[in-house]
Formats: C-alpha cells, sequence, structure tokens
C-alpha cells in the first residue's frame, strides 16, 4: 500500500509538517509495511513557506518592515531561481506590534523581501497573499520595489491604505519590475461592498469609519494605478496587493492551492498511491471554497485515487464531504469532545485518529 499524506496545518496548534508526522505515525502502526509518503501542503495563506521548505526549498531569512515600520525578519524559500513568498511573513496581522493599525498599515515589508529575493537572482515569484494586516492596496509593496506615490506638491505619501486619498501621481521610473504569480482564492474587486476594505477591514480593525475612508482611498488609488483593473477577480485580495501586482506589475493570478500542488510536485508524489490523506484544523464551509483539503481531494480524484481527510472538528456532512471529493472526514472531536484538550494535545489525538483512517482504508 502507498498512501500520500497531504495536510495543511492545524492552525493554533500544528503546522502542516507536524500534522503530517502524526498521520504518518499512526497509519505505520497499524500497517507499519505501507509506504507513507508526506508532503505538506499549503494553500498561500500561512505556512506556504513551510510548506515550500518541507518540499524541498531552502528557507532564507531577510530583513524587512513589518506592517507599521517596524523592523523584523521575514523568511522566504527558495529553490534554482524561484522564490515563494508569504505576505503574513512581513505583512501578516501577527506582525502587528500593538494591534490593529487599519488605516497605516502598509504592505512595504512583503516588498522588502521580494527585492531581497530578487538580489538574490530569482526571476520567479510565487506570492501567496493570505493573512494581510493592511489594506493599501498594495501601494506600500511598490514603493518597496522602487516607486513613487506623490502628492499634488511631490512629496512621497505616508505609508497606509488612507494616505492614498492625496495621491496626485505615481512615478515607476524607479520600479524593479518581477515575475509575479499571485497564490490566492480570493475574488474579491478592490473597492466597492464586496471589495477589500468592505469585506476585509473589520478583520484588520476597520470600523466602519474606517471602512468609508479606506474605500474612497482605494476608489482614487485605482483610478490613477490602473482603473481597468479594480474589478479583477482577486484584486482586492490581501486589502489590495492583488490589484497593485496586476495591475502595475502584470502578475497572473491562480487559485493558491493549484499553484501550492503544482510547485510542490504534488502530481509526483500521488503516482502510485492508493489512498490520500489531507486536512486543515476545521473542515468547514470555507474548506469547499477552495481551501487546501478540496483542492487535495480534487486532484486525488482526477487521478482516480480516494481521498479521505482529518481535521480539529468536522462541520461539514457526509454528502458536502462527497461532493468534494472527500471520502470520509475523522475529527480530533470524535476522540475528545473538549476544543481546549483537542488543541493542547493535537499531535497524540491526530495518530490515535490516524489509526482509524489505517484500519478503515488500508484492509
Amino acid at each position: 500500500m502507498k498512501v500520500l499524506v497531504a495536510p495543511d496545518k492545524f492552525k493554533g496548534s500544528l503546522t502542516a509538517a507536524e500534522v503530517a508526522s502524526a498521520v504518518a505515525a499512526g497509519l505505520a502502526d497499524v500497517h507499519p509495511a505501507a509506504t507513507v509518503t508526506a508532503l505538506p501542503v499549503a494553500d498561500g495563506g500561512e505556512g506556504t513557506v513551510d510548506a515550500a521548505v518541507s518540499a524541498g526549498f531552502r528557507r532564507v531569512s531577510v530583513p524587512a518592515r513589518g506592517p507599521t515600520g517596524q523592523p523584523l525578519t521575514a523568511s522566504y524559500a527558495v529553490r534554482g531561481r524561484t522564490a515563494v513568498v508569504e505576505l503574513a511573513e512581513a505583512s501578516g496581522l501577527h506582525r502587528l506590534p500593538a494591534g490593529p493599525e487599519p488605516r497605516t498599515a502598509s504592505s512595504a515589508g512583503i516588498g522588502d523581501v521580494i527585492a531581497a529575493a530578487v538580489r538574490a537572482g530569482c526571476r520567479r515569484i510565487v506570492l501567496g497573499v493570505g493573512g494581510s494586516a493592511c489594506t493599501d492596496g498594495g501601494a506600500g509593496l511598490l514603493t518597496a520595489l522602487g516607486a513613487r506615490l506623490l502628492d499634488d506638491a511631490g512629496r512621497e505619501l505616508p505609508p497606509g491604505g488612507a494616505a492614498l486619498s492625496e495621491l496626485a501621481s505615481l512615478d515607476l521610473s524607479g520600479l524593479s519590475w518581477v515575475d509575479i504569480e499571485l497564490a490566492s482564492d480570493v475574488d474579491n474587486p478592490l473597492y466597492g461592498p464586496d471589495g477589500a476594505a468592505a469585506v476585509y477591514g473589520p478583520q484588520k480593525g476597520a470600523s466602519s469609519v474606517d471602512v468609508e475612508v479606506l474605500d474612497s482611498a482605494l476608489r482614487h488609488w485605482a483610478s490613477i494605478a490602473g482603473p481597468e483593473f479594480a474589478d479583477r477577480p482577486g484584486a482586492g485580495a490581501a486589502g489590495g496587493v492583488g490589484f497593485a501586482a496586476m495591475a502595475v506589475l502584470g502578475a497572473r493570478m491562480r487559485p493558491g492551492i493549484e499553484l501550492l500542488l503544482d510547485l510542490l510536485g504534488f502530481g509526483a508524489a500521488l503516482a502510485g498511491a492508493d489512498l490520500v490523506v489531507t486536512g486543515e484544523g476545521s473542515l468547514d464551509r470555507q474548506t469547499l471554497s477552495g481551501k487546501a483539503p478540496a483542492g487535495v481531494a480534487r486532484a486525488a480524484a482526477a487521478a482516480g485515487v480516494p481521498c479521505v481527510a482529518v481535521s480539529g472538528r468536522c462541520l461539514l456532512s457526509a454528502v458536502e464531504l462527497a461532493q468534494a471529493g472527500i471520502a470520509a472526514g475523522y475529527a480530533l472531536t470524535d476522540l475528545e469532545p473538549d476544543p481546549a484538550r483537542c488543541m493542547a494535545e493535537a499531535a497524540p489525538l491526530l495518530r490515535r485518529l490516524a489509526r482509524r483512517v489505517a484500519a478503515d482504508h488500508l484492509g
């Protein structure tokens, strides 16, 4: 028997690599002769760099700015001339030193990381855009790559989305052009009721007034930087980083899990497999909207390989799982009803859960 274990992280308790290790150990407990291949995955959000490193990329640490300009160390993953960059590494919510700053948080830090990768010789940048702390339309990203955003007096704008309302001109003469592929499942436009500020701003601490200010500023930003891109699906990703990357840098957008599976060599790892085990912390409605387990299950189904999923909790019915290509779902809460204990003891519980998977599906 050959089993491919390809989970995402259990957010707050286990990395994707730790999930894969626990599952592999549980499978081996029941079927020690089975060949188990671990391939931790990600969909472009937090954990994307870790997944790339687990697949053989090399981690590189570089200095960058956080969302409020504070110095920090961020990392990207590299193999050959391809770099995998995770926006949350430098510009994520967890990088805010003193709470949300919805009007002033900047994406400049992820531009710092990309610039460092380019200086190191990378020519292809795969950018995962989940977990952003900013709603600056990607302006910070562009300034870190050499663009200048000027007001009507020729002064450079301060960081953050709110300042974009004062933009008079965009100087791209010093811009470093890079080949970027965006890994994202967000299809929101840049502004409007379904835009970056309205939908995601409140998650970043924006009040109703902040949302109005930011949405108006993003609308103005688009009128100068590329109005024809504002309604593109994904323009609102990461507070508008998707818009800047597509409108100014010519980036291409692909569903995050599809792009990452290609990059991580999922097809080769799947060859000859009898079963795929995927999973994430919570199997729920969001899973069905392009999250990692659904993408893994879809790829497995295309190859005719059955797929099951493990999770901390499962809020999907058997019918919903089947519609996503998942033959069965196994949750830690099946073993331990206390969510706190599930979080604290996730690895040993997951190993026990994997024994059930082995008994049910490996004969």
